[in-house]
């Protein structure tokens, strides 16, 4: 039986991630993840795409909030804006978001690390932001600030296959996935539909198309070309042009899940077409 190898969360979208052995699995995703995020004076969102030196901010997390660290900064602890915070809307993919703004010591910090005017908004637990109505099922379909969808799944199966194409091996965290599998086959999860993670069912919905975020190195956040040139060769998909790797989920049950647990496949469908450019 395929298993669940680690787990991962990303509190700031696009910085640092943080490893865990368990996680509660919450509507919008696993608790915690990407509900904090940076935005431009339009309130825009901002990412690696366009600031790779997100990749350098490391991340804590503590009971009322964050702790930042990022080369030749200090530390930063940021607590979680209350309800007397002042709100501002956010836009994340052409999605509009109630947010709360952390403050100006926060603004501060990261504009002088990302030499950039943003600003720090907290996602708060009343604020609602739907998912894609093409995969939703219902109203408790929603997502925090991640790109589209709820987890992201991974299979360090496929990792290896693309790997073996690459002159450089790449490490698992290039795709910053929520949940990374192992003991499955390369690319079986084109294939899942439903599956059991320890207790909790998921539905598998989307692949995802790869973007650019992928060929910036997580520990020095330099560009490069891969993985996406090698993607490209076999895993484009030709409906939408995009390279795929993993599978974006939506929880149907809630519950927690742990490094370890059994990955159990409850309903297959048809893996998508890919192939070469």
């Amino acid at each position: 039986m395929s298993t669940v190898a680690s787990l991962h969360v990303y509190p700031l979208k696009s910085a640092g991630g943080v490893d865990l052995a368990s996680a509660t699995v919450e509507r919008r995703g696993l608790a915690g993840d990407r509900r904090w995020m940076l935005v431009d004076p339009d309130g825009k969102f901002i990412s690696q795409r366009t600031h790779p030196e997100l990749a350098l901010v490391r991340v804590a997390t503590y009971a009322d909030g964050l702790q930042l660290e990022a080369p030749e900064q200090p530390s930063l602890t940021v607590p979680f804006p209350g309800s007397s915070a002042e709100g501002l809307e956010v836009e994340v993919w052409g999605d509009r978001v109630e947010a709360r703004l952390a403050g100006g010591v926060a603004h501060a910090w990261f504009a002088d690390f990302l030499d950039a005017d943003l600003r720090l908004v907290y996602m708060p637990p009343e604020a609602r932001r739907e998912v894609d109505e093409a995969f939703a099922t219902g109203p408790n379909d929603i997502v925090s600030f991640a790109d589209g969808y709820p987890l992201l799944l991974t299979n360090e199966a496929s990792l290896d296959d693309l790997n073996a194409r690459l002159e450089q091996p790449l490490p698992m965290n290039r795709f910053r996935p929520n949940v990374v599998v192992r003991g499955a086959e390369a690319w079986a999860e084109d294939g899942w539909r439903r599956l059991r993670i320890g207790d909790v069912m998921f539905r598998a919905v989307k692949p995802c198309g790869r973007c650019m975020v992928t060929t910036i190195d997580q520990q020095t956040a330099e560009r490069g070309k891969e993985p996406l040139t090698t993607l490209a060769q076999f895993r484009r998909d030709p409906s939408t042009g995009k390279v795929n790797f993993g599978w974006n989920l939506i929880p149907e049950t809630l519950g927690t899940i742990s490094a370890g647990d059994g990955v159990e496949v409850v309903e297959r469908g048809v893996a998508p077409d890919v192939g070469g450019v």
